[in-house]
């Protein structure tokens, strides 16, 4: 079994979740007064430390906002990945770039918790961020909820970390930025945040550390107590360079717009420099996060925001990527990638990567159009003549054409890409986009019609149950019970419903989903994959909904309709 990656667990009991937008609005707004900040605290101001507004050596901070060395505003958007507890994985840098990402947040391990990450790995990972175009943030994960994780790291353990990397972080401060510690509180005393995280950022300053420094919140990252909001002022101004940014990790605490909006904006308003240093989407058992909101608002005021995570969750409910492949993208994934407001749309590469030459704005030529090869009752694996552009191709989306509404199936760093999880004799109409590392993306191809094989045991002898689990405002559990009434097993199968109420599927068990507007095709698990005569098997999900939520009206197995108890 593969170790736990997401080690801040949403264990706030329930009663406590209904309260947490009047505790975050409770937090006295005059300790974030826009009067008193300014791009360097009154120490730096008056050792005649240069404006943080002129050229400065690599990354900092200036008027409350993140700019390159030549002044260049830079917004990250990009994803976690978990590099400490996955050290081979190093195509993920890569692949990660490929999808438009301009930045990433990288695990490590100071020792006191799990395998340190020793100089040269650190350089090594410094190297990859760099070859692939990419603002690297490093951050040491051994902090988490210390407090009340008795096996958290303290971060003055984590701050003497970074000064024995002194040597590798040199000269690195136009392309690396330094987390001191995950998520270094819990829920016990949050309060006793402020102090550590001071002493931190100047036991770093004294050492000579010249890189922005990252900040993560209390309450495991998501300051539903607004200690981090009610004590940034300090926090700031304990940094004699200025020369720090605050991180707001956004989960199921943040389910409200206000929530969300109100939070960002106070650090705005008081011009103090802040990101989402790590958020989720996916609903659990604690809440929906609002992660519409999160990107929208972030994108509004032109902050960063960096997703959890690409992949190896011990929960892949989070994965954006399954099994580390760019071409098996989550959900979430496609959400982060290419939703609204998401990192094709909106990321901007670093110009220290292009030598001061203008923005990449010119996308690339669309691919030839995609044939059909291997086709399945659920599958189909297409082929298309490459696109060229005028600094180089990154990757591939094939898209699902239909009512004039096109949707993102696959993703492909080569000129090929299989779809999964379609419907036995059914058609569908596919076409392909090429991108390019600055996020541009061509015009469609020509389109190709591919029909399923029938495939599989007819279904007709079948009965569907459909039952919502439990509901919360904006998402809900639900439960399908597939039986097979017939004397013959039935296998492979795929399951086809349609919600009527703009219901999106988030994450189910048992299956997998894949989604077209309101129409769902489920794929079995390999577990669920046959339906013995007078068996059952059950797919849980969870999802999103409006203000109603209707029941599907009907479902088919293997194209021919179920019976509806």
């Amino acid at each position: 079994m593969r170790p736990a990656r997401r080690d801040t667990p949403r264990t706030l009991p329930a009663r406590l979740l209904t309260g947490l937008a009047a505790l975050i609005g409770l937090v006295v707004v005059g300790a974030l007064c826009p009067g008193a900040a300014l791009a360097q605290s009154p120490a730096a101001r008056s050792a005649g430390v240069p404006s943080a507004g002129a050229q400065a050596a690599g990354l900092h901070i200036g008027d409350g906002r993140l700019l390159e060395g030549n002044g260049n505003d830079f917004v990250m958007r990009g994803v976690n990945h978990a590099h400490t507890w996955y050290l081979g994985e190093t195509q993920s840098l890569a692949d990660v770039k490929a999808l438009g990402a301009n930045s990433v947040r990288v695990v490590l391990s100071d020792g006191h918790r799990w395998s340190e990450n020793g100089p040269a790995d650190v350089a090594a990972v410094i190297e990859q961020c760099k070859a692939n175009r990419l603002i690297c943030v490093l951050e040491v994960h051994d902090t988490t909820g210390y407090g009340e994780d008795a096996a958290a790291g303290t971060l003055d353990h984590a701050a003497d970390y970074w000064i024995g990397l002194k040597d590798v972080l040199a000269g690195q401060e136009d392309y690396v930025i330094v987390n001191i510690g995950n998520e270094p509180w819990g829920n016990t005393d949050p309060a006793g945040w402020t102090e550590p995280t001071v002493a931190a950022v100047k036991k770093l300053r004294a050492a000579g550390l010249q890189h922005t420094i990252m900040v993560d919140a209390p309450n495991w990252g998501q300051d539903w107590q607004g200690v981090m909001r009610a004590n940034a002022r300090s926090v700031y101004d304990a940094d004699p360079t200025g020369n720090l940014i605050f991180s707001i990790h956004m989960y199921s605490v943040f389910d409200t717009a206000q929530e969300i909006t109100d939070y960002l904006n106070a650090f705005v308003d008081a011009e103090l420099p802040i990101l989402i240093g790590e958020f989720g989407g996916p609903a659990d058992q604690y809440g929906d996060p609002d992660e519409d909101t999160m990107m929208a608002t972030a994108e509004q005021l032109r902050l960063g925001y960096l997703a959890w995570s690409w992949s190896g969750n011990t929960d892949p409910v989070l994965d954006l990527a399954l099994d580390f492949d760019p071409s098996r993208l989550s959900g979430w994934g496609e959400r982060i990638f290419h939703g609204v407001n998401g990192i094709a749309q909106t990321s901007e590469e670093a110009t220290v990567y292009g030598d001061g030459a203008p923005d990449d704005t010119e996308a690339p030529t669309a691919p030839g159009a995609p044939s059909a090869t291997a086709v399945t009752d659920s599958s189909v694996t297409l082929g298309w003549a490459a696109a060229t552009d005028d600094t180089a191709v990154s990757g591939y989306d094939v898209v699902l054409v239909g009512d004039g509404t096109s949707s993102t199936v696959a993703s492909s760093t080569t000129t090929t890409a299989t779809v999964t999880g379609l419907t036995a004799a059914t058609t569908y109409t596919f076409a392909v986009h090429a991108r390019d590392a600055a996020g541009n993306r061509s015009a469609r191809s020509a389109t190709v019609e591919v029909t399923t094989d029938g495939g599989g045991t007819p279904g007709g002898a079948c009965s569907v149950g459909y039952r919502v689990v439990g509901e919360w405002p904006g998402g809900f559990q639900g439960e399908i019970a597939v039986r097979n009434t017939g004397s013959a097993a039935i296998g492979p199968w795929t399951l086809a419903f349609a919600f009527a109420d703009g219901q999106t599927v988030t994450n189910m068990w048992g299956g997998t989903a894949t989604q077209d507007a309101g129409a769902v095709n489920v794929a079995p698990a390999s577990y669920t994959a046959t339906i013995p005569a007078g068996g059952t098997v059950t797919l849980g999900f969870t999802a999103r909904k409006g203000d109603t939520n209707t029941a599907p009206a009907a479902f088919r197995l293997n194209g021919a309709a179920c019976a509806t108890p």
